[in-house]
């Protein structure tokens, strides 16, 4: 391994692989070595496109260049990619969630401390300059204290584009384990962990009819609440109201706002990167929009395996998309159901420390 350069290799070669190796271009610190998919054919064409070496999932676990897997499989074998990861001693940075269950996310955690391995998480949007910039005027007290906020994402689902809509509505789908670790993470980064969630989960119906052309007439069984009501009570003493839902054709509600004892923020879209981040102050009486202080506006996938790749070489630097993070964001996203099935608030067992903000005056490409 080289003293300035991360070796990455790519498991799993769909749709969202792209703005990962795009990404990962843009930090000096990765380099992606090689390329796997279950499907070889996929995997070859992205090492084509991207100038890297296709391979099997065993032969990229075994390939001494590779450093840190990027894990892009779907949801339902986060967990088993990862632990084969972590034992052919990698790093491993997964896509969002951690894993489906708090078992498997507690095994990965577990056995990445026992090897001395590396874990990390998306969402890393919350590293852009929206959300850095939000950061920054909430730490400088631009808003007083954070006493309340609102979290509001709620569509109508993707069954009417998306070209295989049905793991939406299994097991480890729905809008919360979809959208919820983007708000929930973007949450934890401006205020810290979660204390307790009292959470009312429902569904509008039991099955759904796909209209995306690929799919279109196709009957999807329900098997998640797709509608989630609940407010989280964080440690710093705030109390956030979020809606999660596929519910719900319109609203007109912001992504995120929170609400201080000097003044009010509007929180742009967490899973995006960019903006706009607009402030509300009894001096000015208006929302006004605020310039970004911090870089990485566009889509930057792999920022968070970059700040991985920085700890990896640091290994006194505080790692910032870390699995104890997105262990946290998982529990969330299951008190929840916990809290609905239950009928009373669910405290949280997990406090994770609240993710470092980036420094001001980052050179791009560095992180």
């Amino acid at each position: 391994m080289s003293k300035q350069t991360i070796g990455v290799g790519i498991i799993g070669c769909g749709n969202i692989s792209q703005a990962y190796f795009n990404g990962a271009k843009r930090f000096e610190v990765l380099e992606v070595r090689s390329c796997a998919d279950l499907n070889m054919e996929a995997a070859k064409a992205k090492a084509e496109e991207n100038g890297c070496v296709a391979q099997t999932v065993d032969e990229l676990l075994a390939n001494p260049e590779v450093d840190l897997v990027i894990n892009l499989t779907i949801p339902a074998v986060h967990a088993e990619v990862s632990l084969k990861a972590l034992e052919a001693g990698k790093h491993v940075h997964c896509e969002k969630p951690l894993t489906v269950s708090l078992e498997d996310a507690k095994a990965v955690l577990d056995l990445a401390a026992e090897k001395g391995l590396k874990v990390g998480c998306a969402p890393d949007t919350f590293l852009g300059a929206g959300l850095q910039t939000c950061r920054k005027l909430v730490d400088d007290g631009w808003i007083g204290k954070v006493c309340s906020g609102t979290a509001v994402m709620m569509g109508r689902g993707p069954e009417s584009w998306h070209p295989n809509p049905a793991f939406f509505y299994e097991i480890g789908g729905g809008p919360m384990f979809d959208m919820g670790p983007y708000y929930i993470t973007a949450l934890i980064h401006l205020l810290g962990p979660v204390k307790r969630v009292s959470a009312f989960c429902g569904k509008a119906f039991e099955t759904r009819i796909a209209t995306g052309e690929q799919t279109f007439g196709q009957e999807l069984p329900v098997h998640v609440p797709t509608h989630n009501a609940g407010v989280l009570e964080f440690h710093s003493g705030a109390l956030i109201s979020m809606n999660i839902s596929f519910d719900v054709y319109r609203h007109k509600h912001s992504p995120i706002e929170l609400y201080g004892t000097d003044g009010s923020l509007a929180v742009p879209d967490p899973n995006t990167f960019g903006g706009p981040v607009e402030l509300w102050t009894p001096t000015e009486r208006e929302w006004r929009e605020q310039a970004f202080s911090h870089p990485y506006a566009g889509n930057m996938r792999s920022i968070g395996a970059a700040d991985m790749a920085m700890c990896i070489l640091d290994p006194e630097r505080p790692q910032r998309c870390s699995g104890a993070l997105a262990y946290h964001a998982l529990e969330v996203m299951h008190a929840f159901e916990k809290s609905s099935d239950a009928g009373q608030a669910i405290v949280l067992e997990s406090k994770p420390e609240q993710p470092a903000a980036l420094p001001l005056g980052l050179i791009e490409g560095r992180v």
